[in-house]
Parts: C-alpha cells; sequence; structure tokens
C-alpha cells in the first residue's frame, strides 16, 4: 500500500492507495522511508491542499473505503453533502430507512475522513454530535468554519 502524508490545518495526515483507489485518510505523519509518492497520491494531496486553502469544494478522486454495504451507504449520502451544507444523523437515517444511531457509527467508522466528509454530519437541532477524527469535535467545527457551514451562533467559537 502506498502513503504520502502532507502537513494541513487541522494536523498531519496521510493518505493510503490501494490497486488505484484511496482507501484511508489518517492523522499522523508516516516515517519518510515509507512514504511513496504516485500520480494519485499526488492527485490527493493537492486537493486536499486546495481544500485547505479554500480553493475546492468537491474531492475528484477514485475512492474504495473498506466497510460494510450499510456503511457504504452512509458515506455515499455524505458524498452527495456539498461544501458549506450539513444534514443530521436523523435526515440521513431516514433517507437509507435506518436509525439516527447506525449512521452515527458508520460515519465514526469511515476510512476517508475529510474527502468523505463525516463532518457534515450533525446531530439533532444542528449539535455536534462526535467526531472520530484527531481532536475530535473541535477539528469538525474547524472543517465546518472552513466550509462556511457552521450553525450562526457557533461561528464566533474560538478553536
Amino acid at each position: 500500500m502506498a502513503q504520502l502524508s502532507m502537513h494541513s490545518p487541522i494536523g498531519d495526515l496521510t493518505v493510503s492507495e490501494e490497486n488505484g483507489f484511496i482507501v484511508s485518510l489518517d492523522w499522523g505523519w508516516v516515517s519518510d522511508k515509507w512514504q511513496t509518492e504516485t500520480p494519485l497520491l499526488r492527485a490527493a494531496i493537492d486537493q486536499l491542499d486546495r481544500y485547505f486553502d479554500g480553493e475546492l469544494a468537491a474531492f475528484d478522486l477514485p475512492l474504495d473505503p473498506a466497510g460494510t454495504e450499510f456503511q457504504k451507504q452512509v458515506w455515499a449520502e455524505m458524498l452527495k453533502i456539498p461544501a458549506g451544507e450539513t444534514k443530521s444523523y436523523g435526515e440521513v437515517a431516514k433517507l437509507l430507512g435506518s436509525a439516527a444511531q447506525a449512521v452515527g457509527s458508520a460515519c465514526g467508522a469511515n476510512p476517508i475522513p475529510v474527502i468523505i466528509p463525516c463532518h457534515r454530519i450533525l446531530a439533532a437541532e444542528k449539535e455536534m454530535g462526535g467526531y472520530s477524527g484527531d481532536g475530535g469535535v473541535e477539528t469538525k467545527k474547524a472543517l465546518l468554519r472552513l466550509e462556511k457551514a457552521l450553525p450562526m451562533e457557533q461561528q464566533t467559537l474560538d478553536l
């Protein structure tokens, strides 16, 4: 599996590629001796840089996240939520004929956060809910602030 790391405003990130697909995005830096710059990983890093610079709203990368069929359905719904918008766990659950808690569990199992935007899923009443990425809810708020998607009463919170 090829991996490439980058610095970002939410911490160091490592993107992994397998068989021509992005399969994970993890917090942390992989030792330089384990990094491989492939065209796909370079494209992923470039798109992430543009996203963090506010120049890219949607990623265009081949993705193959490992998960159950239900998790993949939840992740597919996440990919339909445009930058700057959010949905609740309940709204996604209703679309899939499921329970909000199951949607939340699928969010927490997302192996490609940021690119598959689990941060755009909020709890009822636009509360943050959780976030499994490094930094937890503060990272979720930072991503939503970057996308100008925080509910108005949370726009002025300091991170």
